[in-house]
């Protein structure tokens, strides 16, 4: 197995960007979800209930801070594509707590189930991607961990997925009959939610090796799963 696409996403919901080499730690990939979306009433927006915020892209700066469509994440131009978006008063808001992931930091696909789903790995929205899994064996891993470089990945859970999925990355147009298919064939958990037990940096092309140990739970790490954001 080796490493076959890195992706970050530098705001949650908005397209995210490919990667040839990144650094792991404890809080994930770093740089990944860095920023936002809240609404006029300050809860956060996402994508799933806002699809058009797929069709901006976000970028991480030379500077380390998000980018929207090329333009610094506070530039009123960025503010006014959020809004645009995701509706009037919509506002992309920097924050770095452990909520801003919908479940655990990282997530992880695998090429056997992408091909048994038969669309696009985008739609998953994933941080890494291993090549060289056969069929669906990514079903057996949670409890189990990857080494990828000095990088150590436990694997927690299967990923229940969401309408997100049935969101063409490209056009932006809907399918509904991708979640439908997940749901009935792959008992609507695909991808796997994991954490970084050790971090390292990691590059495409990277051997993958399945571990079967045990490792500490990610709430030690001060994880909460399922938190909420904070309002």
């Amino acid at each position: 197995m080796h490493l076959a696409e890195l992706w970050r996403y530098p705001v949650k919901s908005l397209r995210g960007e490919p990667l040839e080499v990144a650094t792991l730690t404890e809080d994930g990939l770093v740089g990944d979800r860095i920023v936002h979306v809240r609404g006029k009433t300050g809860r956060p927006l996402t994508a799933r209930t806002r699809p058009r915020l797929l069709g901006l892209f976000g970028t991480l700066g030379a500077d380390g801070e998000p980018r929207i469509n090329g333009r610094p994440w506070q530039d009123p131009v960025s503010t006014d594509a959020i809004a645009d978006a995701a509706g009037p008063g919509a506002r992309p808001v920097r924050y770095i707590g452990p909520e801003r992931f919908d479940v655990l930091p990282l997530l992880v696909a695998t090429d056997g189930a992408i091909a048994a789903l038969g669309h696009d790995p985008r739609r998953l929205r994933p941080n890494l991607l291993i090549a060289g899994v056969p069929g669906l064996a990514e079903r057996t891993w949670p409890g189990k961990a990857l080494q990828i470089g000095d990088a150590l990945i436990g694997i927690y859970s299967l990923r229940a997925r969401c309408i997100m999925t049935t969101i063409d990355p490209d056009t932006g147009a809907q399918n509904l009959d991708v979640l439908r298919r997940i749901n009935r064939e792959f008992d609507s958990k695909i991808a796997l939610d994991s954490w970084v037990a050790r971090g390292g940096q990691v590059r495409i092309g990277d051997p993958v090796e399945l571990l079967d140990i045990q490792l500490p739970p990610p709430h030690a790490g001060g994880w909460v799963v399922g938190a909420p954001y904070p309002t």
